[in-house]
């Protein structure tokens, strides 16, 4: 996993170029956005639990063929299965929005996950649905203007809704 930076030296470092004006603009931002990026992180962090209950609450009663008898969230230990991906999910989220790349998110959740969920029966557009939900909650959060460095934050919103919608299309 590289961050921001690392991942531009090290690209500038592989073609044997200096650092162009464009990317030192965008870490300049990613640096004048950094306050801002924690108190999303901090928020999200600080609120998963309820982020993740909230979503399969949601999720079971949108579709509760998931935990009657049968369904792949039945019985105590699938659900426990479930809220557990789900809560790794948000978590790797918050790993990639912390450090501005999503290679930390595929890398070590989503890559191989779709066949994790396909070897196991897991139906996919279910825990898309349960990504979705966790999405709204954590942007409605991160968008909470109490308490948080002020400023446009509407690039870091786009950027936290990405990488929600790049897991709940990995898995779908």
């Amino acid at each position: 996993m590289l961050d921001a930076f690392a991942k531009v030296v090290s690209q500038a470092d592989a073609r044997g170029a200096y650092l162009s004006t464009s990317q030192l603009d965008a870490l300049s931002a990613m640096v004048a956005d950094g306050n801002k990026r924690m108190d999303i992180v901090n928020r999200i962090t600080g609120s998963s639990s309820t982020i993740v209950a909230d979503a399969a609450r949601s999720l079971f009663a949108e579709q509760p063929q998931l935990i009657a008898p049968g369904g792949n969230a039945y019985t105590n230990r699938r659900m426990a299965a479930c809220l557990r991906d789900m809560e790794i999910i948000l978590r790797y989220v918050t790993y990639a929005m912390f450090s501005g790349d999503a290679s930390v998110l595929d890398d070590r959740c989503l890559n191989g996950l779709r066949e994790t969920y396909l070897a196991l029966g897991t139906p996919g557009a279910s825990v898309a649905v349960g990504v979705q939900k966790m999405k709204d909650a954590a942007v409605g959060i991160a968008n909470d203007r109490g308490n948080i460095t002020q400023g446009d934050c509407s690039n870091l919103i786009a950027e936290l809704s990405g990488y929600f919608d790049r897991a709940a299309s990995a898995v779908a």
